[in-house]
Formats: structure tokens, sequence, C-alpha cells
């Protein structure tokens, strides 16, 4: 860990897991999806000991305090020292019962499928 007095909001991101690239912890703050101290920042805003985040992803809302600063991304573990969680929230949309999931199809309703062909191409002689 780095004994640092700031560090850049996006590079503290990526190298606490949050996010798989600092672009993409740049596009989050972008959009809005991160705020410090109740506020939206800008990529390059100094992250300090003790500031409070709150984060949304895909999948999940979270709200951390900072611990420790640190720009270089380590495995899990290490990235779970450099804050303390305080509430995480899981997403999970559900489909509407009447919505079919993705991928599925009625037999015999729609375009044949690649092993529907092969066995009809068979089946013809062709």
């Amino acid at each position: 860990m780095d004994d640092l007095d700031k560090i850049r909001l996006d590079k503290w991101l990526w190298a606490a897991r949050f996010f798989k690239t600092r672009g993409l912890a740049s596009e989050a703050l972008k959009g809005g999806k991160v705020t410090l101290n109740d506020a939206k920042p800008k990529s390059s805003k100094m992250l300090n000991l003790g500031d409070r985040l709150a984060i949304t992803q895909a999948h999940r809302k979270v709200e951390v305090t900072v611990l420790v600063l640190s720009d270089k991304r380590g495995n899990a573990e290490q990235a779970q020292t450099l804050y303390c969680l305080e509430s995480e929230t899981l997403i999970q949309n559900k489909n509407p019962q009447d919505q079919a999931l993705a991928g599925y199809r009625e037999k015999g309703a729609g375009r044949p499928t690649k092993r529907e062909r092969r066995q009809l191409s068979d089946w013809l002689g062709s």
C-alpha cells in the first residue's frame, strides 16, 4: 500500500476494484454513477482519507468510506482493505411473468436451429 496524501478519484476506484479499467471508472463518474460526499465529482477530483463514496454499478449499489489511498491495483483482498463498506444493495431486475427468457423459443416456432437444419438436410438427402 502507498502512503499518499491525495489521489485521483478514478485511479482509486480502479485500485479498489470497483471498475475493471480507469476508463470505465471515468465513464461512471461522467455518467453520475459515483457521488463523493453527496456531490457529483469529476475524474480528476482528489480523494482524501475519510471521504464517503456512493457507487452504483449494474448489479449493486454500495456506500463506502475511504480508509487507505493507493494507486496500485492489487488482488481482491488488498482492495478490500482500502475502504470500509457501509452498505450494499443488490440490484436484481426480474423479468415480468409474461416476458420470455432471452434465447428461448417454442419448439417448431421461428427459424430452425442449426441442429434442426442438419436433420432436415439429412432427411431430404441433400
